[in-house]
Formats: structure tokens, C-alpha cells, sequence
């Protein structure tokens, strides 16, 4: 019986994807879980797959374990310098396995649908390299210094995508043949040799999230294409109060709320800088996806979040956010104060709070109100905050 083995590409560094603060796209949530152990299910669920094998970047080992946790496949291997270099470092590891046949996939095309996988097998039986492909729908113009030379007939045009396949020995061979060649993609290596690379169709899911742009639609799509998907809506909710003591000689004459610096004639007495609308804040962000609360996160026993700007660690609460593939809708935001006067500055608040969340000032609201004197809020002896936070959290059923 022959032996079909998946080897999936992940050493990628994403120079054209920012959203992941340095974590490589490959290990980004989708659903909360990174989108490579989505492609690597796509194949450890086909039945006629018999083993899975990543090629991963050095630097990532950590990430990767993480990300393949609880799944049998077999070690992984370090890439080489280009996604070439990388694939034949790949294809020489599996010598020892000796399969059949190989289906070459990116890690990041999450949503390869069974239907394409089981169409590339088939079509193998008689074809030594088959590939999924899709036709080109626009028009092609070739472009040089911005100017357009001539237009493409596209009627013979198709996309390539992966999972390609092919005989295992073939395209290991046009791997080491042509080493010091650069090609495109796998495939290319086979026609160079001149092995016959027929095509299945394709699917216009079946995207590689190369951009930015590329991610947000597949958090769009995901609920839509993998079927134990779900979008829920969440709500947390958040309070914070701090009391007021008089300025030191050392000090400015500032407090900051929202992110904004107000001039007051006394500070704020806390463990960082005592901004009680970002602390309220995170505390609602944190509830509504369930990961405790500030004091967790940011524990006031611990000297690095001394005196630390609450935007900075409003910054680290959204990346759990992404972690957990949880957006922001709206929030709502009511400052408790019988000083400083806030109105004049809610505008400026909506504004740092938009900058540092990435989301409209629309999804914003900010309030204020008073204790009508009474109580220490009343005395002016401090200041409060309460959040209320939504979220669409995107998880597995």
C-alpha cells in the first residue's frame, strides 16, 4: 500500500504582515488557534494522509510546539534560507520514511478544503505531479516604470496553489537537480525537468494570507469555511478607582486619564501612572473573553509596572485579544470625578484610545459624571472609572 506524506512549509517571517507584534503570521490566531494548526488538521483528518511533517524556522521552535500540541506528527525540520532551500531540506528529512507520493501545502492557506486534497490524490493515480489552480479572472498588464507595456491574453492564465503533489522520488530529485536555481513554487522545478504537471480546480478559499488585508478576511470567512466555528458576541465589564495626594516637589502637575495628560493640582496615588479609565478598561477587555483581570496581568507586587504608561499595558491586553481572536465592537466608558472637569478633553480621550486599539473613534463612548458631593469622590478625595466592553470572540464549537 503506498505511503502519502504531507509536508507543510511555515518558515516564514511575514515582512508584509504587521499585526503580529513579531509573532510570524504562521502562528497568528484564527478561531484561537494559530492558522498552521488549522492547515496541519486539514491533512491529519484526510483519511488517505498518512503522516504530516512541518519545515519551521528556527527561531520558532517554541511557537510551534505550542502550536502543534497534542497532534502526532512527525519532527520537524529547520528551513533553509529560501522557501526552496527550505523544501528540499524537507524532502530529504522524509528519505527515511520512504514515501510515495508528497503533497507540498503553505502553512499559511488554512481553509484547503478536503474536496481539493482527495482531487490532487486522485488525479496522481495517472499523473506524476498534479496541482490546484485557479483561472485568472482579471485583466494582466505588464507594467514597466508604472506604465503599462501591453496586456496578457488570460484566457490560458491559472493561479497556482498548494497542496501540489507529486511522486516523491520526482520532485525530490528536480529538488537537489536544481538547487541553484530560484522558482516560484515547487511545481515549476518538475516542468523544468520536464515532468508533466496536470491541475485540478482550485478554490478562491484556498488564499494564502500574505497581508494584512489577507487576515481580516479570513477572520470574516473563517465561521463560513471551517465548519466547528463559531461567532458569539461578549461583554465584560470593569471598574477602577484610585485616590488623589498632593504633587511632590519632583513632580508635574499632570494626571492621566484615557491616555490623555490634564493639568491638576494634585496626583494620582497608584502603582503605575493611575490612569483609572485604561485600568477599567482592561478589565472589561479581559472579562468578556474570560482571562481574569488587571491585577492577574499586571500585578502591582511586581517592580516593572511601576510608574508604567497604561497604554503601554492596554497594548499587551489587545494582543491577548488577537490571541484569542476577540474584536472590539464598542466601548463605553463612564469617568466618576467631581474634578478634574472632563468634557473638554472626551474628544482627545477617544482619540488615544482609537490610536492604541485600532478601531474607530465611533465604536468609543465616554461619559462623565459626579458623586453629587457625597462620599470620598464627593470630598475630591479620588476618582473612579467603570467600562463596559463588546466583543465578537470567534471559537471552536
Amino acid at each position: 500500500m503506498e505511503k502519502i506524506i504531507a509536508l507543510i512549509t511555515a518558515c516564514g517571517r511575514g515582512n508584509r504582515f504587521n499585526q503580529g507584534e513579531g509573532i510570524p503570521k504562521q502562528y497568528m490566531p484564527l478561531a484561537g488557534l494559530p492558522m498552521l494548526r488549522h492547515s496541519i488538521l486539514a491533512f491529519l483528518n484526510h483519511p488517505q494522509i498518512d503522516e504530516v511533517i512541518c519545515v519551521i524556522h528556527p527561531d520558532d521552535i517554541k511557537l510551534y510546539e505550542e502550536t502543534v500540541k497534542g497532534l502526532d506528527l512527525l519532527n520537524p525540520v529547520f528551513g533553509g534560507d529560501t522557501r526552496q532551500a527550505s523544501i528540499r531540506r524537507g524532502l530529504e528529512q522524509l528519505r527515511e520514511y520512504n514515501p510515495d507520493k508528497v503533497l507540498i501545502h503553505d502553512g499559511v492557506r488554512p481553509f484547503v478544503s478536503k474536496r481539493i486534497i482527495s482531487g490532487i490524490l486522485e488525479k496522481l493515480k495517472t499523473h506524476p505531479a498534479v496541482i490546484p489552480a485557479i483561472a485568472v479572472e482579471d485583466t494582466l498588464k505588464k507594467i514597466d516604470d508604472n506604465k503599462i507595456e501591453w496586456t496578457l491574453e488570460r484566457e490560458n492564465l491559472w493561479r497556482a496553489q498548494t497542496p501540489q503533489g507529486f511522486i516523491y522520488e520526482d520532485i525530490l530529485n528536480s529538488h537537489i537537480a536544481f538547487k541553484d536555481l530560484n522558482f516560484t513554487d515547487d511545481s515549476a522545478l518538475n516542468e523544468y525537468a520536464g515532468i508533466p504537471v496536470a491541475i485540478v480546480a482550485g478554490s478562491q478559499n484556498n488564499f494564502k494570507i500574505t497581508t494584512e488585508e489577507d487576515y481580516d478576511r479570513a477572520k470574516a470567512l473563517l465561521p463560513s469555511l471551517i465548519n466547528h466555528v463559531k461567532e458569539e458576541i461578549r461583554c465584560g465589564s470593569g471598574f477602577d478607582v484610585h485616590g488623589f495626594r498632593e504633587i511632590q516637589k519632583h513632580e508635574d502637575s499632570t494626571i492621566k486619564i484615557a491616555g490623555v495628560e490634564i493639568e491638576f493640582n494634585k496626583k494620582i496615588d497608584a502603582h503605575s501612572d493611575g490612569d483609572v479609565a485604561i485600568h477599567a478598561l482592561m478589565d472589561a477587555l479581559l472579562g468578556a473573553i474570560g482571562a481574569g483581570d488587571i491585577g492577574e496581568h499586571f500585578p502591582p507586587s511586581d517592580n516593572k509596572w511601576r510608574n508604567c504608561d497604561s497604554g503601554e499595558m492596554l497594548k499587551i491586553v489587545l494582543q491577548i485579544l488577537q490571541k484569542n481572536s476577540a474584536s472590539i465592537n464598542n466601548i463605553d466608558l463612564t469617568i466618576i470625578a467631581e474634578e478634574p472637569r472632563i468634557s473638554k478633553f472626551k474628544d482627545s480621550m477617544k482619540n488615544q484610545l482609537s490610536a492604541i486599539l485600532n478601531i474607530t473613534t465611533s465604536r468609543i463612548n465616554i461619559k462623565a459624571t459626579t458623586c453629587e458631593k457625597l462620599g470620598f469622590i464627593g470630598r475630591k478625595e479620588g476618582i473612579a472609572c467603570q467600562a463596559i466592553a463588546t466583543l465578537t470572540l470567534t471559537t471552536l464549537c
